[in-house]
């Protein structure tokens, strides 16, 4: 929904502009096109330059829930940066005593499944993969973790997540 719905009075009379208002366009809007943004990707200590590479958002927001979807391609002139990657969210997180986790999966030399995650009040969305072919504890992914990237090196995400508004 686009809006919080009205507050109706007893004895008013509903014309056919108010119930497509309240009722069609916002149910409509549950089957709307997704939009795209461009989400900025940090690093804790040097932030990556994206170079030829690309990188793409789209999200579906219904009411406060957000179905995100990013996908990061490293080009020839990627710089990966240093420290923990982080992807912004195109809405700040509610806070209501949850961290939002959703699936990753990174495709480079090895192919790896890992999670984002998305605290309470934020939009930085960190990235988790095993942290590296001998250690399956969980890393935060870096220009060399889970292994060092190149060209070519995808990363996918999805994330379910309520937004503050």
């Amino acid at each position: 929904m686009t809006f919080a719905p009205r507050l109706w009075t007893v004895g008013e009379v509903v014309s056919a502009a108010v119930m497509n208002q309240e009722i069609a366009d916002q149910f409509n809007s549950m089957f709307a096109s997704w939009t795209s943004y461009t989400p900025a990707w940090t690093a804790a200590s040097t932030n990556p330059v994206l170079g030829n590479g690309s990188i793409t958002g789209r999200y579906m927001k219904i009411g406060r829930t957000i179905q995100l979807g990013i996908l990061l391609v490293g080009g020839s002139t990627t710089t990966w940066g240093s420290g923990a990657y982080s992807i912004a969210a195109p809405f700040t997180s509610a806070n209501i005593g949850v961290a939002f986790v959703g699936a990753a999966r990174l495709a480079g030399t090895d192919t790896w499944a890992g999670i984002c995650n998305l605290s309470a009040n934020t939009t930085a969305i960190n990235l988790q993969f095993p942290a590296s072919t001998t250690n399956s504890r969980v890393a935060n992914m870096q220009s060399t973790s889970p292994e060092t990237h190149a060209a070519g090196t995808s990363l996918r995400l999805s994330l379910t997540y309520q937004s503050t508004t």
